[in-house]
């Protein structure tokens, strides 16, 4: 008996450095594999096969080629076309610290300034589905909408209901879901939708694909296009909890902005790869002038951002590259919102020098958990970061979802990448980088009113954690990377 549960240990320890390094990955994802493969036998291997494997690159580059290159082409001529001084001259208008993150997006996003939006900032559900239903209405050619979430209560019966009229008026209407994050949600749900012309398709899933379902690349964006015109971006999903609905988490506090200007063609573009990226057999035509219009004479403000994406289909991190600049850049304030805190070595580093220079850097997370591994994660590394000078505040008003940084006084950032592996390594995610001193005011003041809604963690509360709570938290830490 002895002899046989040996052999099964040494076996499963050699199949699981087998699986785990065949495939390269970084180290702390390596090491956290290796974990749970050799301390849970044979559960490890199935949760493995359909949370750790690496998607086929033929799946995530099957909507790169020439139409996206001559789609990209086009958006940089009409930006170019549009009012007001030419794109070169917005960049060197920036200080020199902005013109490098700019160069930096460029580089790795190849993703131009997108020069002269108006841009609102919406921090509660009410606020951002009113906008969202009104300017849903109000669509004449085109709706484009992608979400990690989309359940079918209340509210995602009301969006629906709404895409059905606008489709039944001859509106094209194309709807983009996560199949995980809109669990519930089945194809039945949006029958009425394609019966009335409307499109719907889970993001990158296909039939019959057990085999290779993965589980761990979720589309996490949040994209609303309409008219060419019009763009929502940021960290709001569609469901009732989004409006304060849900007894589990009370109060929703989010940011979202919504966007008119050349920001807008860069949200239509990413939506056209991910949408052509899924739904093989309905391919859009990613150079129909309809979804790229010229921009009015006037422009329509002031505001100039980089709609930056990121995901498992680059090895850039584009979006955590880009915090890391952000915070290079602070020397004044660096304050951070995010429901997850579980950042990886590079981040933790960037935070670290930060503080100890002198930078006021304060990161607020939610005092309750939705993900409990992932929560205490969250506190373990809020925890570490307080020992050094970095002020921690949990936010006592409901659940807080915003994913924001505000730099001193100009710089910003608000979208969907959390502060954490997953955001970084393994969703897919989009956020707007804001190069606008009245936004980063703006979002500093937001801030500012919710610190008056949360407690401060310090040194010395963290301290006084029972042991099985903080025994907890660094086992958590532990799976951080694959979480």
């Amino acid at each position: 008996m002895t002899l046989a549960i040996t052999i099964i240990i040494v076996l499963n320890t050699l199949f699981a450095l087998i699986t785990v390094f065949r495939e390269p990955r970084d180290i702390a994802a390596t090491w956290a594999w290796i974990l749970v493969l050799t301390l849970i036998p044979v559960f490890g291997f199935v949760l493995y096969s359909f949370a750790g494997r690496k998607l086929p690159a033929r799946r995530l580059f099957a909507y790169q080629g020439q139409d996206a290159s001559e789609m990209l082409r086009r958006i940089r001529q009409l930006v170019n076309e549009g009012p007001g001084p030419s794109v070169d001259e917005e960049v060197a208008k920036l200080p020199r610290s902005a013109q490098s993150l700019v160069t930096l997006f460029q580089r790795i996003n190849q993703t131009p300034l997108a020069t002269n939006n108006e841009v609102q900032v919406m921090t509660s559900g009410q606020d951002f589905f009113e906008r969202l239903k009104r300017s849903l209405r109000q669509a004449q050619e085109s709706i484009n909408l992608e979400f990690y979430t989309f359940y079918s209560d209340e509210l995602g019966h009301e969006i629906r209901d709404i895409l059905i009229e606008r489709a039944t008026a001859g509106v094209q209407v194309h709807v983009l879901y996560d199949s995980l994050g809109s669990a519930g949600t089945t194809a039945r749900f949006f029958a009425p939708l394609r019966a009335a012309g409307g499109h719907a398709v889970p993001f990158l899933k296909r039939r019959f694909n057990l085999i290779n379902f993965q589980l761990n690349f979720r589309d996490h964006r949040k994209i609303v296009v309409v008219d060419g015109r019009v763009g929502f971006v940021g960290g709001f999903n569609i469901g009732d909890q989004y409006l304060g609905r849900k007894k589990k988490f009370g109060h929703w506090r989010d940011t979202h902005l919504k966007i008119k200007g050349s920001g807008v063609y860069y949200l239509q573009a990413h939506f056209l790869l991910d949408w052509n990226a899924s739904a093989l057999k309905k391919p859009m035509n990613v150079l129909d002038e309809q979804y790229f219009p010229s921009l009015p004479k006037e422009r329509p403000g002031k505001t100039n951002l980089q709609i930056v994406t990121s995901g498992p289909d680059s090895d850039d991190e584009q979006i955590k590259m880009g915090y890391i600049r952000l915070i290079q850049l602070a020397k004044k304030r660096c304050w951070i919102q995010t429901p997850y805190l579980i950042p990886d070595d590079s981040t933790i580093d960037a935070l670290r020098i930060a503080a100890n220079s002198g930078v006021d850097v304060r990161i607020m997370v939610p005092c309750m958990p939705d993900h409990m591994f992932v929560y205490r994660a969250t506190q373990y590394f809020a925890s570490q970061l307080a020992k050094d000078g970095i002020k921690v505040y949990y936010y006592q008003n409901g659940f807080l979802h915003a994913k924001t940084m505000v730099v001193d006084d100009q710089l910003s950032s608000v979208g969907s990448a959390n502060f954490d592996f997953r955001s970084f390594k393994l969703n897919f995610e989009v956020n707007a980088f804001l190069y606008d001193e009245g936004i980063a005011k703006e979002l500093a003041a937001v801030y500012e009113k919710d610190i008056l809604q949360s407690s401060e963690q310090t040194v010395e509360s963290f301290e006084e954690q029972s042991r099985w709570l903080r025994f907890k938290q660094v086992a958590s830490r532990l799976l951080a990377p694959i979480l």
